[in-house]
């Protein structure tokens, strides 16, 4: 079903592009405001996959995590990644429309959960 879904920013979201989501109306939730900082990665997939919200990252170590949950058959609603790079050639504006064209889809975490953002050429 297209629609929104509630997102679960880590720590390595560049606060403009969280900011500039809740302001178009997203439902964010902030790693930073969960957890003490230098809260493990897990600890953060664990409670946005508990949670129901989509996680939202720039991590490496993140992206690694969801594609090892995926492979054991755990569920989690989706990870939302992006290359730490494209902040270099992206607008906050960008990251929303990106994320906007997500939810736009039918299942947009289906048949795979790691959706990749990237610009625009």
């Amino acid at each position: 079903m297209a629609g929104r879904f509630p997102l679960y920013t880590d720590a390595d979201v560049d606060g403009p592009v969280v900011e500039a989501l809740v302001h178009a109306g997203w439902d964010v939730e902030r790693a930073v405001d969960a957890f003490p900082e230098g809260t493990d990665d897990p600890v953060h997939f664990t409670h946005a996959a508990s949670s129901g919200r989509a996680m939202v990252s720039n991590d490496l170590d993140m992206k690694l995590l969801a594609q090892a949950w995926y492979e054991q058959g755990a569920r989690f609603v989706g990870l939302v990644w992006w290359a730490r790079r494209h902040y270099d050639t992206m607008s906050p504006g960008d990251f929303v429309e990106a994320f906007d064209e997500v939810a736009a889809r039918d299942e947009p975490f289906s048949p795979y959960p790691i959706v990749h953002i990237k610009p625009k050429r």
